[in-house]
């Protein structure tokens, strides 16, 4: 590897005046051979929150030869300006400005990638859709495609509860101060501003229940061929992302590649539940391919490569998922076949044959949900659904009879019904899971389906009591193996909070069983599987020193009061407080979550978080404190929240919100 130089702090000027914030690592003499840039374009804090992490990324890439910028968005760490919410026209265009600005450095010659996880992922897309000319390929991590149907917002049609946990991290993280050591007296005018103006983005989101102008902006699956560079996605099936890997492999026309190990929102160096790979010497055979018009033979190695995964007993989290690697030459494969089921009562049947024309109805409690986990794993705290069993009871559930033989599904199953709802607003969750012989049951995919958007996420209609609809439920893409001796299991309920926010009353269904399938995505084991050549191990540059001055506490725990007929969901992630030893610099954070209800009245539904932030240094402290709560009645979702901030221990600032918002079909 080459020695390294690393600029601290750079500002990248706009031409409103505003400057953003850089962080570069530069390879040996590159200012007198200039060499290819990276970027990481991202609102997470390159002086700490992402300091580590970066440390090892870029700092391996620039040893191999590439400058590598990481950018503070506008607003975000120590940027200037004010960030008011995701994926705006006005962060495009700062991302053109400092793509132009990189290219402009004597030390890049010209050719620049864009790599990201999660909003990095996001915006990478975004920007190669708008054609810069410096842009020459991208790597997309744990990122979408569809801002409606397939982010952190929405769920078919169904109102997300990872909606309010990501808008009150976004509200904590908008609240945070730039550091004094870099920006210097300007701090305090920038921290302010950034309190009084980046407002509350959950409002925002949910004045938008359906798809609409603001959620196709930033799609780029409202034009595919926008994007002219090659494009690597990558994701895991613990992440909530997955999806978008297999829709951006069939509908981009570019040089593509995907890659889909067990991890769940990490990169696949860092990757949990493992095993991790050495996913960055991966990324360098793609930028050397790319920027560099190096033949790596990346491009002759199948189009999409997958973890099949193996069965296992069901737990909240793990260290490792057993499996082997899989891969198909392109997407859609035509060696992977569809594979249906007829419902019958509590059975599914491989018959092409009519069923008798049975009804089953199902009106499921509140409960049902409390052991689903994150719509997205971020692997802290353990996050993954548990025993299925535990849900099973609230649903109705069709089972196949053990298996004769192994089956293997990769792609997506679905569920397609006729049904009735006995109100104008309803839901339908569908879990797939692995029966064991010993009956204990692990979650392998699900979907989520508002009824009110069976036909068209744009123009959602109220159901008419009564009347007969025929529905497909989408279930996530996954890869699973289900050895001999296993069953599958289908279970329908009619709420899954809170995962998805339900409907504003309790509601039956009932199902029509003759017409009614379940497909699967069935894959042969093939030879040239055991072929593949293995991913080399986890590498990475030293990461920068830190020490960790309180500990880390994390809980998940389902919290049962028979006396006063409550179930909550409490959820703590702290981080402790997190000493970067060489800026001497103290920050800490800690988020708390609860999700209650109570007996099974859908009106006391709620969500609170509260997040608590500190930054401190000698005789320096700032401290923030968010709290967010989001509840319903029958036709309003009902928001309030509130942000304090501190220094030392003074407050200086203190704001409240509150909205009401109708319910739009939800």
């Amino acid at each position: 590897m080459k020695t390294v130089s690393i600029l601290e702090h750079v500002w990248i000027p706009l031409t409103d005046g505003t400057r953003l914030a850089a962080k570069i690592w530069l390879p040996e003499s590159a200012e007198q051979k200039p060499v290819p840039a990276i970027l990481e374009y991202i609102p997470y804090r390159k002086r700490d929150v992402e300091a580590v992490p970066d440390s090892i990324t870029h700092g391996y890439f620039a040893g191999h030869g590439y400058a590598c910028v990481r950018v503070d968005l506008r607003g975000a760490g120590d940027s200037e300006g004010v960030l008011e919410d995701e994926y705006l026209r006005q962060e495009q265009d700062d991302g053109l400005a400092v793509l132009q600005w990189i290219a402009a450095q004597p030390w890049c010659d010209g050719s620049i990638g864009m790599m990201g996880i999660s909003w990095g992922g996001f915006n990478a897309l975004q920007l190669a859709a708008l054609r810069p000319p410096e842009l020459k390929a991208i790597i997309t991590v744990c990122s979408t495609d569809d801002r409606y149907a397939d982010d952190v917002h929405y769920m078919g049609g169904c109102l997300l509860g990872d909606n309010l946990s990501w808008a009150s991290t976004m509200f904590s993280y908008n609240t945070c101060p730039p550091d004094p050591e870099l920006v210097g007296e300007n701090w305090r005018k920038m921290w302010f501003e950034r309190l009084q103006k980046s407002g509350l983005w959950l409002e925002k989101w949910l004045r938008h229940q359906r798809r609409d102008a603001y959620w196709e902006h930033g799609s780029v699956c409202e034009d595919f061929s926008a994007i002219a560079c090659p494009v690597m996605a990558v994701s895991g099936w613990a992440d909530g992302y997955s999806n978008a890997v297999f829709r951006l492999l069939q509908g981009v026309k570019v040089p593509r590649k995907g890659l889909i190990g067990p991890w769940s929102h990490k990169y696949p160096h860092f990757g949990v539940p493992g095993p991790a790979i050495g996913f960055l010497q991966e990324a360098l055979r793609w930028w050397d391919q790319w920027l560099k018009g190096t033949e790596t033979g990346i491009m002759q190695e199948p189009m999409l490569r997958v973890w099949m995964q193996d069965s296992v007993a069901p737990t909240t989290q793990y260290t490792k998922r057993p499996g082997r690697w899989v891969a198909e030459s392109d997407w859609p494969s035509a060696d992977i076949q569809t594979q249906t089921y007829r419902l019958q009562p509590g059975e599914l049947v491989q018959t092409e044959n009519r069923v008798s024309p049975r009804t089953m109805t199902i009106q499921s409690p509140l409960s049902v949900g409390l052991y689903a986990g994150k719509w997205c794993s971020y692997a802290a705290p353990p996050d993954l659904p548990h025993d299925q069993r535990e849900e099973d009871g609230g649903a109705l559930i069709f089972e196949s009879r053990p298996l004769k033989e192994p089956l293997e599904i990769l792609g997506a199953p679905f569920l397609e019904l006729d049904l009735a709802s006995n109100r104008p607003v309803a839901m339908i969750a569908v879990r797939l899971s692995d029966v064991a012989p010993d009956d204990k049951a692990t979650r392998i995919t699900y979907g989520l389906l508002n009824l009110c958007h069976h036909k068209s996420h744009k123009a959602p209609e109220l159901l008419k009591t009564g009347r007969s609809y025929r529905v497909r439920v989408q279930l996530n893409h996954i890869a699973q193996h289900f050895p001999v001796g296993n069953r599958f299991r289908i279970s329908i309920s009619t709420s899954y909070w809170p995962l998805a926010w339900p409907p504003p009353e309790p509601v039956r269904l009932s199902l029509f069983l003759e017409n009614s399938r379940l497909a699967l995505p069935v894959r042969q084991s093939r030879p040239s599987d055991d072929d593949l050549p293995a991913f080399e191990a986890p590498v990475g540059a030293l990461p920068v020193q830190t020490s960790l001055l309180q500990p880390k506490v994390q809980k998940w725990r389902v919290i049962r009061d028979l006396a006063e007929d409550t179930s909550t969901l409490e959820v703590v992630k702290d981080e402790g407080i997190i000493r970067h030893d060489t800026i001497d610099w103290n920050v800490g954070s800690c988020c708390r979550e609860w999700y209650t209800f109570q007996s099974n009245d859908f009106k006391s539904v709620r969500g609170e978080t509260v997040w608590n932030r500190s930054f401190q240094r000698k005789k320096w402290s700032v401290k923030t404190v968010t709290r967010t709560v989001l509840t319903a009645d029958a036709t309003h979702f009902i928001l309030w929240a509130e942000v304090d901030a501190f220094e030392g221990d003074r407050r200086v600032y203190s704001q409240d919100y509150h909205f009401k918002i109708p319910r739009d079909h939800v």
